[in-house]
């Protein structure tokens, strides 16, 4: 499959540069993906399209301010570093090393792997960030992506972070100046886990007054957590799509949340996925339990679902295209995506590429506003 299939021309006025506020007031296109119709309304109409019953599964992962503006120390320069993904808090000894390691002692480093924006990277280079705050280059993961240890670790660490740390918006998104509100508004309402890098721009539309009016109708709302990562902003590099590789994310769906979402698939209730990740979450974790029927009997009432979800913490790589049959997910809440990605990939699975590319076509021409602070799309 091309990835020239996914590829479509945007007037960049209408790349979203700020939310709408309320969050709720943005645009909502509706696509009915069985009788191939396409309405055009606000997300605040949302509480028609969903009925007593009705479950909407929502990212609760919390967006950090990941990307740290520092210095080299051995020549000044600017240095920016992106954190991507933490492994561990360990005892390391560190060799020529008189930033981690002073004295030669062995001491607690927390380790994490980051992108650095510098040309003249090498091993064991130092950059500075202020407040004391420093991180020595230790290891080369691939041609953009490397491991650092960090001269603080836990909650001082995360406290610095918090500090000197900026939100990592998107390159597209031409701020002028620093915008106070950015760390709020970059945040879904529900955001509750910290670990991402990115934010679930699907969950931006919802208030907690939407929320709580959907409550009161009878839609059942449950969270997962995946840490939205390195993938995000990894273009598609190969021709042939199936040969692109997704980086690994953190997801977690606990033992309660599965239980109730496994009682509503199996009593037939729609499952609506908020946005891509939440979709790619309820799927990696989704098992066929059917056994082997060996013997001939009559089935008075038809199985709604052989699949089930496990729950537990785990990396993901799950990466959904068209030819993929979804297991869990039957309806879908999402934003207008980049041209030629992973993410105009999935919903193409789901709904079919031509008529996502009509309802795209369509959008450009009522000038919706795309990607992360943009308009929203329900996929039923």
């Amino acid at each position: 499959m091309k990835l020239a299939y996914f590829d479509y021309h945007l007037p960049e006025q209408l790349i979203a540069q700020k939310p709408v506020y309320p969050r709720d007031h943005s645009r909502l296109m509706v696509l009915d993906k069985q009788k191939k119709t396409i309405s055009h309304r606000h997300f605040y109409d949302l509480p028609d399209y969903l009925k007593k019953g009705d479950v909407l599964v929502l990212n609760n992962t919390k967006v950090f301010p990941a990307r740290l503006i520092g210095k080299r120390k051995d020549t000044g320069g600017k240095a920016e570093v992106f954190l991507l993904k933490k492994h561990s808090t360990r005892n390391n000894k560190q060799k020529n090393s008189k930033l981690i390691n002073p004295k030669n002692k062995i001491i607690q480093a927390e380790v994490w792997e980051v992108l650095i924006d510098h040309r003249r990277k090498k091993l064991g280079q130092t950059i500075q960030f202020g407040k004391g705050l420093e991180c020595q280059i230790v290891k080369k993961i691939d041609e953009s992506v490397w491991e650092v240890k960090f001269n603080k670790q836990g909650k001082k660490l995360e406290k610095l972070i918090n500090i000197l740390g900026q939100v990592p918006i998107p390159p597209y998104i031409k701020l002028k100046g620093k915008s106070k509100n950015l760390k709020n508004q970059y945040q879904t309402v529900f955001a509750k886990e910290k670990g991402s890098v990115a934010a679930p721009t699907a969950g931006f539309h919802f208030t907690k007054p939407l929320l709580n009016k959907l409550k009161k109708k009878g839609v059942q709302i449950e969270y997962v957590t995946l840490h939205v990562g390195l993938g995000t902003f990894a273009p598609v590099k190969v021709d042939d799509i199936i040969k692109h590789r997704m980086h690994s994310e953190w997801a977690s769906i606990d033992l309660k949340t599965a239980k109730r979402l496994n009682k509503a698939k199996q009593a037939g209730r729609r499952i609506i996925a908020v946005g891509t990740t939440t979709a790619r979450t309820l799927e990696a974790f989704s098992r066929n339990f059917q056994k082997p029927n060996t013997k001939k009997q009559k089935i008075s009432k038809p199985q709604i679902s052989n699949f089930k979800l496990l729950s537990g913490n785990k990396w993901t790589d799950i990466f959904i295209y068209p030819g993929y049959k979804f297991k869990f997910v039957d309806s879908m809440i999402t934003n207008f995506h980049l041209p030629k990605s992973t993410l105009m990939m999935l919903i193409s699975a789901l709904a079919g590429r031509s008529f996502i590319f009509k309802a795209y076509q369509l959008a450009i021409k009522n000038k919706y506003r795309f990607y992360s602070f943009g308009d929203a799309m329900l996929i039923e």
